[in-house]
């Protein structure tokens, strides 16, 4: 997170693994604490607040996840990011929510964001201090995990900055895995070490979700390198396209927040980015004003189609399945034996790109039902997909075998 306050963070070593060195690694079992079973789906106060974050805030969010129809359509975490405390620790090592931000404290706005039938999120860091120099977790595990169950808390996002204190980062993300399985509180753990130490190699035993990258941008691209910050849309759509073998139920690549209705980022491109983010399994994690977001943005967030793409209990994150070019096509098989397809346009201008079933590894019929994802209509054909896709666009399809009743798949 926090590109703001990047003066707190070390810079990545490396740029994230080649593709074979990553295929040739081993999987990590998956942390077997039953949650997050598919990608997680929420909110997050950082893209469009930073540290202007407070109770009214939260529980005005949470109204409107309620209000839009964002939980109806399987958003559930209402998360605070940093600078929910204060400068100090409290006389007995206890962490203090800013009375100013938080009057009430963390536990009245856990139970205002319960009440609405959603669950409450949390930020810390796995160093002295937090991105925006509050207090870090490190050395007080234990206390905090407690602290944040006796509050309610029911998602942690784990931070990569401040004073290491010379251990690793699977010592640190490790201590923390373990403070939360003795808190006595389910809650979900979202490990965010920037993809500096290929965390799909090791994270899996450890968190629910990782970090693959560098913090997200409102940008189509941002023209910076793998190792830089921040990054737009398609530098962190490229850096997936190899880690798809690490993605599992519980276990899940994290891509970082969503920009849908933030900054520069017009129609069509927040419709590619959310499709994008779908196929890859990631965490929707919402980052716009819910308060005040537009009919066409609320769209996007609420396509339940475009949503069981990611929700699929079967787990299997998509992948590229071929680049021409501006043209890409990426695909996902899913558990009931339909594969969703994406057909990407990088560049400017409209370009038309064609796929076939047999690509893309749909099952060999006579002729395949085709589902538009975002038109919410249904084809037959004998097995070409294909769409004229504008400047930075997609079109998205998911793809069945012979005759398929996909009205509202």
């Amino acid at each position: 997170m926090n590109a703001w306050y990047k003066a707190f963070r070390t810079p990545l070593a490396a740029t994230l693994a080649v593709a074979a060195t990553l295929l040739a690694a081993p999987p990590a079992r998956a942390l077997d604490n039953g949650l997050a079973r598919t990608p997680p789906m929420g909110w997050n106060s950082w893209n469009s607040f930073h540290c202007d974050v407070s109770a009214r805030l939260v529980e005005a969010t949470a109204d409107a996840m309620v209000a839009s129809g964002m939980k109806a359509a399987g958003y559930t975490y209402v998360n605070i990011d940093d600078c929910w405390l204060l400068k100090q620790r409290g006389p007995h090592g206890e962490l203090v929510p800013d009375p100013k931000k938080f009057p009430g404290g963390i536990k009245a706005v856990a139970d205002y964001v319960h009440a609405k039938g959603l669950k409450l999120g949390i930020y810390e860091s796995a160093g002295t201090t937090t991105c925006a120099g509050y207090p870090g977790s490190i050395g007080h595990e234990d206390q905090d995990a407690r602290q944040f169950a006796s509050w309610g808390v029911d998602y942690l996002k784990y931070d990569n900055c401040g004073d290491y204190r010379g251990e690793s980062y699977r010592q640190r993300y490790t201590a923390m895995r373990d403070a939360l399985a003795k808190s006595g509180r389910a809650i979900v753990y979202s490990i965010c070490e920037w993809g500096n130490e290929a965390p799909w190699t090791w994270a899996p035993a450890v968190g629910n979700l990782w970090r693959t990258t560098q913090d997200i941008t409102p940008r189509w691209h941002s023209d910076q390198p793998a190792n830089h910050y921040p990054q737009g849309i398609l530098d962190i759509l490229d850096q997936q396209a190899a880690l798809s073998h690490a993605s599992r139920p519980g276990a899940w690549n994290d891509p970082d927040m969503l920009e849908v209705g933030n900054g520069y980022l017009n129609d069509d491109e927040n419709r590619a980015h959310f499709s994008l983010w779908a196929l890859l399994n990631a965490p929707l994690i919402a980052g716009n004003d819910l308060r005040h977001m537009s009919d066409a943005v609320r769209a996007v967030l609420t396509n339940r189609e475009v949503i069981a793409v990611d929700q699929d209990w079967g787990g299997r994150q998509g992948y590229r399945v071929r680049r021409d070019g501006h043209a890409e096509v990426w695909a996902k098989p899913m558990s009931d034996g339909s594969v969703a397809v994406i057909l990407l346009n990088r560049g400017r201008g409209p370009v038309k790109i064609a796929t076939s079933a047999r690509e893309i590894g749909v099952k060999a019929a006579d002729s395949y039902t085709v589902r538009d994802l975002w038109k919410h209509a249904s084809t037959t054909s004998r097995g070409r997909i294909e769409a004229a896709v504008p400047t930075h666009a997609v079109a998205m399809f998911r793809v069945w075998p012979g005759a398929h009743g996909a009205a509202g798949a």
